[in-house]
C-alpha cells in the first residue's frame, strides 16, 4: 500500500526561517550581493585587486550587428510620371529623344514600386524593383536595370575558363 509522504515544509510551518538560520539567510542572490563577480565594484573592498588590470571590467561595451537590414526608401512610377518635368528642369534625369533616363539613387531612393501607369518610355536604374514595376516599365517600351543583378554575369566567364581548362587538360592527357 502506498503511503503519502509529508512535505518537509509542512513540518516547518511554525518556524519562521524554515531551517535556514537567520532571517536574512536563504534569500538568493540578494543575500550574497549578486552572482559571480558582483559586489567587486569601485566601492567594495572584496575582490578588488582581481579586477584592477582588467580595463574592460567597468562600463558598458556594446556589440556590432552583422547583418544590418538596409532601409528601403521606395518611389512609385506615379511619382516619377508626375514630377518628370520638374526633375528634367533640375537636371536630375536625362532625356534622349523620347526615352527618359532615370538613376533612382540620384533622387535618394533605392527601390521602384509599380503604383501608377507609365505613359512614356523610361530607362530606370535602381538597386531594387518590384515585379509589377518591371512589367509596367517594359510594357511602356522602356527598360529596368537592376544594379545588383549586373554583377552576377561575371560568373559566366569563370565557367567558360573552367571548361577551356578541362579541354586543354584532356588534350595533354591524350599526348
Amino acid at each position: 500500500m502506498v503511503t503519502n509522504k509529508r512535505r518537509k515544509n509542512s513540518r516547518q510551518r511554525a518556524s519562521t526561517t524554515h531551517g535556514w538560520g537567520s532571517m536574512k539567510k536563504h534569500r538568493g542572490a540578494g543575500n550574497r550581493g549578486g552572482k559571480g563577480m558582483a559586489g567587486t565594484g569601485k566601492r567594495g573592498d572584496a575582490k578588488k585587486p582581481r579586477i584592477w588590470k582588467n580595463k574592460k571590467y567597468f562600463g558598458k561595451f556594446g556589440f556590432k550587428k552583422k547583418n544590418i537590414p538596409q532601409k528601403i526608401n521606395a518611389v512609385n512610377l506615379a511619382y516619377l510620371e508626375e514630377k518628370l518635368e520638374k526633375l528634367l528642369s533640375k537636371k536630375l534625369i536625362e532625356q534622349q529623344g523620347d526615352l527618359y533616363i532615370i538613376d533612382v539613387a540620384k533622387l535618394g531612393f533605392n527601390k521602384v514600386l509599380g503604383y501608377g501607369k507609365p505613359t512614356k518610355k523610361y530607362k530606370i536604374t535602381s538597386p531594387k524593383f518590384s515585379k509589377d514595376a518591371v512589367e509596367k516599365i517594359k510594357a511602356a517600351g522602356g527598360e529596368a536595370i537592376e544594379l545588383n543583378k549586373e554583377a552576377t554575369p561575371a560568373e559566366e566567364p569563370i565557367a567558360e575558363e573552367a571548361t577551356e581548362a578541362k579541354e586543354s587538360a584532356s588534350e595533354e592527357n591524350k599526348k
